[in-house]
């Protein structure tokens, strides 16, 4: 199998599992949607678990070029790249009538007991996610308190991100996305004005 047709089949598979969920998603609905014949795939991926493993690998190392750039694209201020961000987020809800969220969290849901290979690879893209924050909140410098754990606080907005995508899938509603970010907002505005303060 050729590295395009290798692609072809991480691309598809990452639709289909963030439209049906990894468990509702067939061989057969990979092969129908790539067109691919299963000898070719399963001469690179003997199994489902096998193509799993390989869309998340393609998360991990692919965050820059398919999350981050975009989202940050125009937006130098570093607090404002972290709403940029959760904004992508909104943006994908918003434009799935609130069926689409972030696909690592969903995947994590859905394998209450995925096997330990899986289970690394889900947290490498939790972790790659919380260390760009971690990075933003370290560039915003003096303008936070001295005495906030940034990457405790990047981890915070992790969990805020999934439980807002979370809240607002199950309700068909954005406003429940909307309403957790701009509590994050008001937190972070506080934590604005405190050092703020403290450096008058």
């Amino acid at each position: 199998m050729n590295a395009d047709t290798r692609r072809r089949i991480v691309l598809a598979a990452m639709d289909l599992f963030a439209e049906k969920g990894f468990q509702s998603t067939s061989v057969a609905d990979i092969l129908s949607r790539t067109q691919v014949h299963s000898g070719s795939l399963y001469h690179v991926f003997p199994g489902k678990q096998d193509v799993l493993a390989a869309v998340l690998e393609a998360y991990r190392d692919g965050i820059e070029e398919w999350l981050l750039a975009p989202a940050w694209s125009g937006v130098e201020d570093p607090i404002e790249r972290i709403f940029a961000l959760l904004n992508a987020y909104r943006t994908m809800l918003a434009t799935s009538d609130c069926t689409y969220g972030c696909p690592i969290g969903s995947l994590a849901l859905e394998l209450h007991e995925p096997d330990p290979a899986i289970r690394e690879l889900l947290a490498a893209n939790f972790e790659n996610w919380t260390a760009a924050i971690h990075r933003c909140l370290d560039a915003a410098g003096s303008r936070l308190p001295a005495t906030i754990d940034r990457r405790k606080l990047a981890e915070f907005v992790l969990t805020v991100m999934e439980g807002a995508v979370m809240q607002a899938r199950t309700y068909r509603e954005i406003g429940y996305f909307d309403r957790n970010i701009a509590m994050l907002r008001d937190q972070f505005d506080r934590m604005l004005r405190e050092a703020e303060a403290v450096a008058a």
